[in-house]
């Protein structure tokens, strides 16, 4: 009998979880390598979520942020003076969160503005870093993370709460390359200030866990999610936090308006702050140059002892005009493979950008492709088979 109530004893604690949190424990999604997609412009329709099915995707970073709101920012409402979520907004997500439910694509709600951080791009294209100046921004970004996980925590699609994407307080100081300064004294100079960032994931995740103790957190590393960032990002001491960083080097190929054609993977190619340089110093670009760039986050892993399953390759891509650009996404795709990382290409089906849309193969588009952008009609007629997106469709379907 003793032995009994020992037992039941023991048991006690489980089922208060269980009846608190529900069974569905969501980190245990993470514990097998995943790979998904990004999906940032409109609102996605229910035959996005049956094609990315189709394709393999098991789950999408979703950021709501150019979604049609009732206000300036959704859901925020105005990022200026954030005061409550708006419910219409909330609905609209909901609706989308449903039909990734019924399709079986999991979630990462990705924010990339936050009260006193709003995204450049809706910002007039200017950074907004009052964020990592002003304390009145800090607490309103905790109070919306608080209510915002309160709400969304016991939706079945949700597997991530990606805090803030891409956080970059390093602009404070117009750093915007990790060769420019001695990024060790500068993060410690900034320590324990609104600008420390490892200080505003402290304060975000235990917000949001006083009210959702199992969703997990997806924190970003600093200065635009750069790998190398990962050596400055301390460990959290909570439960479910994934770590992610996004791989878009060498950003002078990658990108199209400074590759224009001039750069091929493996190859010769620029550092990014040297791409406009006249005579700049060339790097030898390909797959063991990948892998060294990426070193520090299996250094910080091992450091911190932080398993695979605890890492997310939030984004990565590179323009599909680029020369090589097969090879760089295969080369890269395999790196994740073998590291067993978990990660989410840039991007699957973009409704208004064509740079990094795979399905549309390598080459150039005809001028039809522009009219039906203009009358926001389907664009399933360019999208066919091609060797390019079976790099990446072929990997989704070994998961």
């Amino acid at each position: 009998m003793k032995s009994l109530r020992s037992i039941i004893f023991c048991l006690l604690p489980i089922v208060f979880f269980h009846l608190v949190y529900g069974t569905d424990n969501k980190i245990g999604y993470w514990d097998v390598q995943r790979k998904g997609a990004n999906y940032f412009n409109q609102i996605p329709s229910e035959d996005w979520f049956v094609a990315a099915k189709e394709a393999g995707i098991q789950f999408a970073r979703l950021a709501p942020d150019k979604w049609k709101c009732e206000k300036r920012d959704f859901l925020i409402g105005d990022a200026d003076c954030f005061t409550e979520i708006s419910d219409r907004d909330l609905e609209i997500l909901n609706g989308v969160l449903d039909q990734a439910y019924r399709n079986d694509i999991k979630i990462v709600i990705t924010f990339l503005s936050l009260p006193g951080s709003r995204w450049k791009q809706n910002n007039q294209n200017v950074d907004d870093l009052r964020i990592w100046e002003q304390k009145k921004y800090r607490d309103q970004a905790i109070f919306f993370w608080r209510d915002l996980a309160n709400r969304l925590k016991n939706h079945p699609a949700i597997v991530g709460y990606n805090i803030l994407n891409e956080p970059h307080p390093e602009r404070l100081n117009d750093i915007s390359d990790y060769r420019q300064i001695d990024f060790l004294a500068w993060n410690t100079s900034i320590k324990e200030s609104l600008a420390d960032l490892n200080l505003f994931y402290q304060d975000i995740v235990h917000a949001i866990r006083e009210v959702d103790f199992s969703t997990p957190i997806v924190v970003d590393t600093g200065l635009y999610a750069t790998p190398w960032a990962i050596t400055y990002l301390t460990p959290i001491e909570a439960n479910n936090i994934v770590y992610s960083f996004h791989m878009y080097e060498p950003y002078a190929y990658t990108t199209r308006k400074i590759n224009n054609g001039c750069f091929t993977y493996p190859g010769n190619i620029p550092h990014q702050l040297e791409e406009q340089s006249t005579n700049p110093t060339l790097i030898n670009w390909e797959r063991e140059t990948l892998k060294q760039f990426l070193s520090p986050v299996v250094d910080w892993q091992k450091k911190y002892d932080i398993p695979a399953s605890r890492i997310l390759v939030g984004e990565f891509g590179c323009d599909r005009t680029s020369k090589g650009v097969e090879k760089y996404l295969s080369d890269l795709i395999d790196t994740f493979n073998f590291y067993n990382w978990h990660w989410a290409f840039y991007s699957f089906r973009e409704d208004c950008w064509d740079s990094m849309d795979y399905e549309l193969g390598s080459g150039k588009l005809p001028w039809e492709y522009w009219e039906v952008i203009e009358q926001k009609t389907s664009l399933d007629q360019f999208r066919k088979a091609n060797a390019l997106f079976d790099i990446i469709k072929n990997d989704l379907g070994r998961s």
